[in-house]
């Protein structure tokens, strides 16, 4: 009887964690039949689990960077811009001027860097709302993305740029199909999630923190694995892992880590729960907040050159309403409005329900109307949701 009480007590406490996880098979499981039924297709075909992560990489890379801003309390309204501005920069230098790729991506990073830098100084230092400085800065890139273009796109890129999107991890094995290393990888990192989940309550237990109950760990720890594996095996017999699925692996590993293990990471939560306490207690406000926009402005030029090289141009309109879809990925994945709440992996997950059900909706043939009404209602039931959980 303890146990069931424990069990319902966790489930409880971690409603939303749990309940996005859970959304996400759910809807995964409705689009499997409903597109099978009404298309003949297979959703979870190995072609369209790679188009899924193709498309929508760049939500998932500038969520990272978005869930630390609005953990701190802020907003950046300015990332579609951004995306569009550095796409057009990686453009001038690889198209009109010639620069090498090794010398093209850091330099946009760089770039990158700068802007979060510019906006994250008006912010921290000059007290001035994140949502003037961002939407100011969504107009200034939006407008130097099209002087810098001439209102023309500028392409093709060359192939070792075109890789950052459209590559593949090489089987190192020297097997054809399925590809071994793709399925030697995911095999690795289910076995490490595992270990680092147990590890984790071993830690939680020497703290004297009531760990989750025993079978919530084994569910949710096979339900990912199962779920990692079978992604992998599917990638593994058509192409292998597209490069974007390694950096996006290794971006959420190092901000996991960044957030959950590192100083600096819990204090930009203590920063969001209270800004003026962890002022009190020494925490730099300013300083972490600067620096979560130059986060940001990394990421987003990341994202840049990945829509760019996936798009094998820069134009114009690239980026254009990018920012709606990474923060309502945050939101759904859990964060909160007020500052203070929200995990990495919660992002993870937000991401993917967003482009799942922009994937699931487009095989269906649903217009673009109809998708942005279905969109921004997943979006209000997900902040009423978190309404909701606090004030009770």
């Amino acid at each position: 009887m303890s146990e069931a009480r424990g069990l319902s007590s966790h489930l409880g406490g971690h409603l939303r964690e749990n309940g996005m996880l859970m959304a996400l098979v759910a809807i995964v499981l409705f689009f499997v039949v409903v597109v099978r039924v009404f298309e003949d297709v297979d959703f979870l075909s190995a072609q369209n689990i790679t188009n899924l992560f193709l498309q929508n990489s760049y939500v998932i890379i500038m969520a990272l960077g978005m869930l630390l801003v609005i953990v701190a309390g802020h907003i950046d309204l300015s990332v579609g811009s951004v995306v569009g501005f550095v796409g057009a920069v990686a453009a001038v230098l690889t198209v009109n001027l010639d620069w090498p790729v090794w010398a093209v991506v850091p330099a946009c990073l760089f770039v990158g860097l700068l802007i979060g830098a510019a906006q994250g100084y008006w912010v921290a230092y000059w007290r001035i709302p994140s949502f003037i400085v961002t939407l100011a800065g969504m107009l200034v890139f939006r407008g130097l993305t099209l002087w810098l273009l001439a209102g023309q796109n500028i392409g093709p890129f060359p192939k070792t740029f075109q890789s950052l999107s459209t590559g593949f991890v090489p089987d190192v094995f020297g097997v054809d199909k399925p590809n071994v290393t793709a399925i030697a990888l995911v095999c690795l990192c289910a076995l490490a999630i595992v270990i680092l989940g147990w590890q984790a309550r071993k830690r939680d237990a020497a703290f004297g923190i009531e760990p989750e109950p025993m079978v919530v760990f084994v569910i949710r720890n096979a339900v990912v694995s199962a779920a990692l594996i079978f992604v992998g095996y599917k990638l593994a017999t058509f192409r292998g892992l597209p490069n974007v699925v390694i950096i996006l692996t290794a971006l959420t590993v190092l901000y996991a880590f960044f957030t959950e293990n590192m100083t600096t990471g819990r204090r930009i939560y203590a920063l969001g729960g209270n800004e003026k306490a962890a002022k009190l207690s020494g925490i730099k406000t300013e300083r972490l907040v600067f620096l979560t926009f130059c986060n940001m402005g990394v990421l987003a030029a990341l994202a840049g050159m990945i829509v760019a090289a996936r798009l094998n141009s820069s134009t114009p309109k690239a980026g254009a309403g990018f920012e709606l879809d990474v923060i309502a990925a945050v939101f759904i994945g859990g964060a909160s409005m007020s500052g203070g709440v929200g995990k990495i992996l919660g992002a993870v997950v937000g991401a993917l329900i967003m482009g799942v059900m922009n994937n699931g909706m487009s095989i269906m043939g649903i217009g673009i109307d109809y998708q942005q009404v279905i969109k921004g209602l997943v979006l209000l039931s997900a902040v009423i949701f978190d309404v909701y959980n606090k004030s009770k």
